[in-house]
């Protein structure tokens, strides 16, 4: 180890900064999706089957709800703008905006050139978990995705149901892509229900049990028209592994839920970022 300088103590004392201030993100109108959710029905329902991914269709102004329905499960969310695979959720600034994870009121955002609000976190049975003794949280932006290439990596030989193989299979068969063609639009996930930190000593990523059991859930808002993917986790809860067939795992439901007419008077889809994309040139 390099010998630390004279005024080390110093420099290790200065105090952060909060990157980007929450402040100065456009609010969501938290109280009007609520008033809209009191009288939404229901449209669809998707079930995902463990060690596999669906996919599923909502429209701007809809809710999305990811539940728990018979044990513990992880699910990787992945969501791109209807019709355009181009516009995807965008793991890393959605981090950089909220924080490591997210739950009520955070949103999550598009990828460049687009970013924008894709969707907005509006209920959250595990709010109530916070920050644990190990620094874990739930619903992380800091995780990957479980992949066949990785596990190669590390284990050797391959794994078909990692999330991102799930993702990139259900992609596919929905949009009628090959596989080769679908795969490079699968991205980094919301991992949803999942349980992370990291280290103190190391700052290596951990994961530990899930605290998630049948009946909670996630809720969303859609900000535009969405298709997302949902892959129930091959780690189950995540509580010793992934990327294996001896987890317990569990399915995952997606339900979606229309607002009467009229119940989000004054709100509209938020445009594409308005940078003009000159670069100074």
């Amino acid at each position: 180890m390099t010998q630390p300088p004279e005024d080390a103590d110093r420099r290790r004392a200065v105090a952060p900064v909060i990157a980007y201030p929450e402040d100065s993100l456009p609010p969501a109108d938290l109280p009007l999706y609520a008033r809209a959710r009191e009288t939404a029905r229901k449209t669809a329902e998707v079930v995902i089957r463990p060690r596999d991914a669906a996919c599923f269709h909502v429209p701007a102004g809809h809710f999305f709800r990811i539940a728990s329905i018979e044990g513990p499960q992880v699910g990787d969310l992945n969501l791109w703008a209807a019709g355009d695979l181009s516009e995807r959720f965008f793991s890393g600034k959605t981090r950089a905006l909220h924080g490591t994870h997210v739950s009520t009121g955070d949103r999550l955002w598009s990828s460049f050139p687009y970013l924008r609000p894709m969707a907005t976190v509006t209920t959250d049975t595990l709010d109530w978990y916070g920050a644990d003794a190990y620094g874990g949280r739930v619903h992380d932006v800091i995780g990957t995705r479980c992949d066949p290439y990785t596990h190669r990596l590390l284990a050797g030989g391959d794994y078909h149901h990692c999330c991102h193989s799930n993702l990139t299979r259900a992609l596919a068969a929905e949009t009628g892509l090959p596989l080769a063609r679908a795969e490079p639009h699968v991205h980094d996930v919301l991992n949803v229900f999942m349980c992370t930190g990291f280290t103190r000593e190391t700052g290596q990523y951990f994961m530990k049990a899930s605290p998630v059991r049948p009946g909670d859930y996630l809720e969303c808002f859609a900000e535009i028209d969405l298709l997302g993917a949902l892959s129930a986790c091959p780690g189950g809860d995540c509580s010793a592994e992934h990327s294996s067939d001896a987890a317990a795992c569990y399915p995952l439901k997606v339900e979606v839920f229309a607002p009467e007419d009229g119940a989000l008077d004054g709100w509209s889809p938020p445009p594409r970022n308005a940078y003009d994309r000159t670069h100074g040139v």
